[in-house]
């Protein structure tokens, strides 16, 4: 099972695609350059992709609305 649930998230994110967009980022971000936001053994998640989910849903990500 996915930790944190992805409707937890989603109420974070506005939508599926932007939730992916912002994951899949942070993950890469994790992996490059090995910068996490939470000790490595706080995380539930073993791989950096929970990882970033986690961080989003403490609110260690910050989601801003660009739209103009």
């Amino acid at each position: 099972m996915i930790y944190p649930s992805i409707d937890r998230l989603l109420n974070i994110v506005s939508s599926k695609y932007e939730l992916v967009h912002i994951i899949s980022q942070r993950s890469k971000q994790m992996h490059t350059y090995k910068n996490y936001q939470i000790r490595e053994k706080d995380y539930k998640s073993s791989k950096n992709i929970g990882r970033a989910m986690e961080e989003l849903e403490k609110g260690l990500i910050k989601v801003t609305n660009n739209n103009n």
